[in-house]
This record gives C-alpha cells, sequence and structure tokens, in this order.
C-alpha cells in the first residue's frame, strides 16, 4: 500500500510564495514518476510539473518560470516551490506518483491566492 501525503498549502496574498511537500510512504520499490496536479473549482483537474527519477521535469505552460519542482530520493518526497502566485493559482494542488507502473493520489492541500 502507498500513501501520499501533501502539506504546505495556505491562503496567501498575491505575488507571494508557498512550497508544497508530498512524501510517499508504504511499500515503494521504484517511484519513475512524483508531480503535482491540481483542480480550481468547477474545473478539469490539470498538470501543474512532474520530475522523473532521472531527473527530468515537465512543466505546464502557466507556470513556467515561476514554478519549480524537486525531489528528494532519499526522502521519497517530492517539493514543488511557488514564487510570483497569482489568483488564478488558487486550487487543490494533488500530489501524483508513478510506482512500478500504478498511479496514486495524495488526498490534496488547498492553495489560495488572494488579490
Amino acid at each position: 500500500q502507498v500513501r501520499l501525503v501533501e502539506s504546505g498549502g495556505d491562503l496567501v496574498q498575491a505575488g507571494g510564495s508557498l512550497r508544497l511537500s508530498c512524501a510517499a510512504s508504504g511499500t515503494i520499490f521504484s517511484i519513475n514518476i512524483m508531480g503535482w496536479y491540481r483542480q480550481a473549482p468547477g474545473k478539469q483537474r490539470e498538470l501543474v510539473a512532474t520530475t522523473t527519477t532521472s531527473g527530468s521535469t515537465n512543466y505546464a505552460e502557466y507556470v513556467k518560470g515561476r514554478f519549480t519542482i524537486s525531489k528528494d530520493n532519499a526522502k521519497n518526497t517530492v517539493y514543488l516551490q511557488m514564487n510570483s502566485l497569482k489568483p488564478e493559482d488558487t486550487g487543490v494542488y494533488y500530489c501524483y506518483s508513478v510506482i512500478r507502473g500504478l498511479a496514486y493520489w495524495g488526498q490534496g492541500t488547498q492553495v489560495t491566492v488572494s488579490s
């Protein structure tokens, strides 16, 4: 059983920064991908950023230059540093991981950016 636990969501003013963390625990032999998706009210869940075991990264266009994804392999933890936050970044941020070919999701952490 694999569990993903996010933390770091908060209320912040536009232009501010937040750092999200997601720790994977359980029966983990090999994490292929870790990353973040988000879901704004009334919208579909969308990709924010992902990183692979080899260290390659993928970002959605709307966060490039503002968000940075990183990971600590020893801790099975992925981070999302979010700078220059905008009100449209508001939503529930979900941790995502592919482990041995299976996809897992965290419970989500709320990020609210006020104007």
